[in-house]
């Protein structure tokens, strides 16, 4: 028997049915015996006791199963991810070592918001992706449209290779189109499928989409043109498969399934698609790595005969084993007792064991091959991102992206008691978590939480209170604010100080003021000539002013941009050290920011809003009354869908709020859009 590997993740929106969905492969696959309900809190995937209690996945959790088809063991790797924004790094990790995705949509709500942000991560990690329409016996359940809202909404060619038998209530099964066989599902837990011929009634649409399957094919695959123009050829299955697989993992097109999860409908064809049409790791392109030292590119292959390469793309503190580090392994092999290189720390330490995760349960196993997904322990110092590789040959893959947090509240342990263990934990959950930041506010000596939102932060602190016993006071959110220059000017700075023996100078001469190709951080040039400053300085300059941007003008919130072009200076031949000009670029920064005249810049939020068409006038009055700006009102499935940007500040609560206001009736999600300046009026009130 032949063993292939499928690493795949299951994205969509909140509650579209992606827990539900996982359950039931890990079901038909065998590795599990009993199937567990989102609603009655026992499912394999979703151990967090929040999890539970929110009936929503927080943690992508990781599972390892195995699919049996035509005599080969297919084993899948199957990551769950959250479908809330405020999760959104759990999504971004997942997605940076997978390699296909199942987005699963609900039948009756189409493509919502945070299935679109996913999506077009998974777009950016050039990653194959195939669709399931779940939830078709929903009220309002319609494929087609769902089909049109892929095509019009994700800008992507939807492919049917099935089409539903009924809908609603009256959900029976599926027609195959590749097969031309109607599918129906029986036994206990619908583990028969039974085929039957296609009803009379359904004939002529189920022709037409085969005929618009061959079609598309035919359009987008030359060799399958070909054959499809030479009619008197009878195209078999096996040709019309492997065309599929062609095309989804050209990412031209993708593949599109339907069925009911909850109903134990259409699960085992699409167990089928992953491993029919999702790319196997050795069938993908090499990796794309560096060298550490000099920075050039390095090409491997996916097998295991290359030096070895991983990433961790996750770090767990689990309460018996310790620290656990999620890796993706990209080329080569790795045993329990090699040792390896974090390439970040420059650091090699032994592996002590290598875990297959199995959800909450773990099974060891004597080594890691390239395209599996493992957990280390014994990895110190461990983060999200680092690279792992042979001592031989170290490369650094590329890291993963971490979000900007934008609210923050202050928190501290109820009883003196937790302080000394309290900041154990703060540790802890930032090390498993990247988007959180936990500060100390230098001027209050207050502890400050960051998140990417409301949820996340309270999420946050109920597992503080949960998993670690503390009951936790918190202040009320604050909005991360950011500062930004609107002007340029010329400034020098000079630092001249005699505290006997070696003294202290520098001297510079720079501008300072706003970028002007609208990208974040710090722009630094330098225009020195005639070696008036030593070049081992500049490096020290630049820290000094790229360090300071932590600390607008304003208020003391991080500077968005800066521009600074070094034009003169002067040394003493004595007293002049790299440290000195650090110090005098953040003199000079903090002398020169305030006369530049800096303005406050405050996180808009992109927010959706579903609601029925009676709640539109309040829903409106509201979002102005927010400081909102509505971009678009559509309608979907007689549902009104109100797209507005409205400040971070003025959504505080603001889901609460709407259920009040529309008595339970609308749905709302937020993500983070851009930073914009904030108006004189609210700059007076934040600016004390």
């Amino acid at each position: 028997m032949k063993y292939n590997t499928r690493n795949i993740g299951i994205i969509a929106h909140v509650d579209a049915g992606k827990t539900t969905l996982t359950e039931r492969l890990l079901y038909y696959t065998g590795m599990i015996h009993k199937i567990g309900n989102v609603d009655e809190g026992n499912t394999t995937m979703d151990k967090d006791i929040q999890e539970k209690n929110r009936g929503i996945t927080i943690s992508s959790a990781a599972i390892s199963t195995q699919w049996k088809k035509e005599n080969q063991i297919y084993n899948i790797n199957i990551i769950d991810t959250p479908g809330h924004i405020d999760f959104a790094v759990e999504v971004e990790r997942s997605l940076r070592v997978l390699d296909g995705v199942i987005a699963v949509f609900c039948a009756s709500s189409g493509v919502q918001p945070q299935t679109e942000n996913v999506w077009f991560q998974a777009e950016k990690h050039g990653i194959s992706r195939i669709c399931f329409i779940n939830k078709m016996d929903r009220i309002g359940a319609d494929f087609f449209n769902v089909m049109r809202e892929i095509e019009k909404k994700l800008s992507i060619i939807p492919l049917a290779l099935q089409i539903p038998i009924g809908s609603e209530d009256d959900f029976e099964g599926v027609i195959d189109l590749i097969s031309q066989k109607a599918l129906y599902w029986t036994g206990e837990n619908g583990e028969i499928i039974v085929e039957k011929e296609i009803p009379e009634h359904l004939k002529v649409e189920a022709d037409e989409y085969r005929m618009k399957l061959m079609e598309t094919l035919a359009e987008y695959d030359e060799s399958f043109f070909e054959l499809f123009m030479n009619s008197e050829n009878l195209i078999s299955n096996e040709v019309i498969l492997e065309t599929i697989k062609r095309v989804c993992q050209s990412q031209m097109i993708v593949p599109v399934l339907c069925g009911s999860a909850f109903k134990n409908k259409g699960v085992q064809p699409l167990l089928d698609a992953i491993v029919n049409y999702l790319p196997a790791p050795d069938q993908l392109s090499p990796v794309q790595a560096k060298n550490p030292e000099t920075g050039e590119n390095i090409e491997l292959e996916r097998n295991q005969e290359e030096i070895f390469s991983g990433l961790i793309f996750k770090v767990v503190i689990d309460k018996h084993m310790g620290k656990l580090a999620m890796l993706r392994i990209y080329s080569g092999k790795i045993k329990s007792g090699d040792t390896v290189q974090n390439v970040r720390t420059g650091e090699n330490f032994r592996v002590s064991r290598i875990l297959k995760m199995q959800s909450d349960k773990t099974q060891t196993v004597d080594e890691g091959r390239a395209g599996d997904i493992v957990a280390l322990t014994g990895i110190k110092d461990a983060k999200t991102g680092d690279s792992l590789s042979s001592l031989e040959k170290p490369v650094l893959l590329e890291s993963i992206t971490i979000p900007t947090p934008v609210i923050r509240v202050s928190i501290e342990p109820k009883t003196n008691n937790d302080e000394k263990s309290f900041g154990l934990v703060l540790a802890k959950i930032q090390e498993e978590d990247p988007s959180l930041l936990v500060e100390r506010d230098r001027q209050t000596g207050e502890t400050l939480l960051s998140g990417l939102g409301e949820l996340h932060l309270e999420v946050t602190l109920e597992k503080i209170r949960l998993n670690y016993g503390i009951e936790v006071n918190q202040g009320k959110p604050k909005v991360s604010y950011k500062e930004i220059l609107t002007r340029t000017i010329i400034h020098r700075e000079k630092l001249s100080k005699q505290n006997g023996g070696n003294g202290q100078f520098a001297d510079i001469t720079f501008e300072i003021g706003p970028r002007d190709d609208n990208e974040f951080g710090l722009e630094f040039i330098n225009k020195i000539k005639g070696g008036v400053i030593p070049n081992e300085f500049i490096p020290s300059i630049e820290k000094g002013f790229r360090e300071a941007m932590e600390n607008g003008p304003l208020s003391g919130y991080p500077l968005e941009s800066m521009k600074v072009t070094l034009l003169d200076g002067s040394t003493h031949s004595q007293d002049s050290a790299a440290y000195d000009f650090e110090i005098v670029a953040r003199d000079g920064y903090r002398g020169a920011s305030k006369m530049c005249k800096p303005k406050l810049m405050e996180p808009i939020m992109q927010v959706e809003i579903q609601s029925i068409e009676e709640y539109t006038g309040v829903i409106t009055a509201d979002i102005n009354k927010r400081r909102g700006i509505i971009t678009s009102i559509d309608e979907r499935s007689g549902r009104k869908i109100f797209t507005a940007e409205v400040p971070l500040a003025s959504t505080f609560g603001y889901i609460s709020d709407l259920r009040t206001l529309t008595s339970g009736r609308a749905s709302i999600s937020m993500k983070l859009s851009h930073y914009a300046l904030v108006p004189e009026f609210i700059t007076n009130i934040v600016v004390t």
